[in-house]
């Protein structure tokens, strides 16, 4: 039997998963993390993507986020996603509305910094709607 560890996907709606986990693939800006039990602590960015969660017996959970923080310590991995939703509540339609709020949000400021990570949020939801479209197709 693997070893599990706790995890927890919390949203500023709700909590979509608090359980006992093998593994969490998580979607950062640094590339993908894969967390098992005894994972090293680490604090990143999530870019938007899927979390896949497996747990012991099952065919796993994913998740699709887009920004937030992932911390992993010793006893837990927590995700506090700016936006999560089952993947099973995600369309093209939903990815659409993600990028034209992110398009008006750089269309109006005038903060450089503010342009940077809003031109890299609009980079990353156009490229995952990319791989999400093949993927449906499949």
């Amino acid at each position: 039997m693997a070893q599990t560890f706790k995890f927890e996907l919390v949203s500023p709606e709700r909590i979509l998963f608090s359980g006992d986990v093998v593994s969490v693939i998580i979607p950062s800006v640094e590339g993908e993390i894969t967390v098992l039990a005894g994972h090293a602590p680490l604090v990143a960015t999530l870019k938007a993507g899927i979390v896949f969660t497996q747990t012991d017996g099952s065919n796993g959970k994913e998740f699709f986020v887009n920004g937030g923080l992932v911390e992993v310590n010793h006893a837990a991995t927590t995700i506090l996603a700016e936006q999560a939703n089952f993947i099973e509540d995600v369309d093209t339609a939903v990815l659409d509305k993600e990028i034209l709020t992110a398009e008006t949000k750089l269309a109006g400021t005038h903060d450089e910094d503010e342009r940077k990570r809003l031109h890299d949020v609009l980079v990353q939801l156009r490229e995952f709607k990319h791989v999400f479209e093949g993927r449906k197709a499949a």
